[in-house]
């Protein structure tokens, strides 16, 4: 059981429905826990804060909750971006043998840009994670332009769960990619993403290609981790 599911099962046992307790956030999960915040008198983040956790952990009357289920689990780094969660369940869909799923996915969010077959959809893929997991999230104007992400949320050095926008043709031009921060290596950025190799996987991208990195102004502030091995995927306490 990782920690989003203990929370799952916490919500189901004050009474609020996030769907079947699968390990796995999404929109059901995030409004479950926005309507326990308001019904707890929290303000409404629709995070796994700290006061939301512990409210969490009591019983619904308020009683101590030790006897009504597994010891809570210690937050991993993944729970803090559900982005990221996300986009990782869609890795290896392919544009052309994976296509109708694909193209289900991309219009999740009750948009998108079209054929991924027919279309660069680097942008599509990266606006449907953040809106699907973070339905607030002031997004930019034609999100499926990838240098446009340079006006999302605020500016940061690059971090897992980050959106990383790199030119493409010359600095100066129009053309770009985006993704997200996974890893990274002295010389290169392992970016998980759309249209890549024509299907969402992980790719390393040169480091002097980078334009900027962007994290949301919604529902943080996000750990800042660098990561460069898997000991790296623990949870860091250096928020900003």
């Amino acid at each position: 059981m990782n920690f989003i599911e203990w929370s799952q099962r916490r919500l189901v046992a004050h009474g609020f429905d996030p769907g079947q307790p699968d390990g796995l956030w999404g929109r059901n999960t995030r409004r479950a826990v926005v309507a326990f915040q308001n019904a707890r008198g929290l303000p409404a983040t629709g995070t796994l804060n700290a006061a939301t956790v512990a409210m969490l952990r009591g019983g619904p009357g308020g009683a101590a909750a030790a006897a009504e289920g597994p010891k809570e689990p210690s937050p991993e780094l993944l729970d803090r971006f559900p982005w990221m969660e996300l986009a990782l369940r869609k890795r290896g869909l392919h544009e052309g043998l994976d296509n109708a799923e694909l193209r289900k996915f991309l219009k999740s969010d009750g948009k998108t840009l079209g054929d991924p077959a027919q279309l660069p959809w680097c942008g599509d893929f990266v606006e449907t994670c953040i809106a699907v997991a973070l339905p607030e999230a002031g997004l930019p104007a034609n999100p499926y332009l990838a240098r446009n992400w340079m006006k999302f949320g605020h500016d940061v050095d690059p971090c897992f769960g980050s959106v990383l926008v790199f030119w493409r043709g010359t600095r100066s031009g129009t053309s770009g990619h985006v993704g997200f921060y996974y890893s990274e290596d002295a010389d290169t950025y392992h970016v998980l993403g759309g249209n890549q190799s024509n299907k969402v996987s992980v790719s390393s991208i040169k480091k002097d290609r980078l334009l900027g990195a962007r994290l949301p102004l919604e529902d943080g502030p996000y750990p800042r981790k660098v990561v460069t091995s898997a000991a790296d995927f623990k949870l860091t306490t250096n928020e900003a």
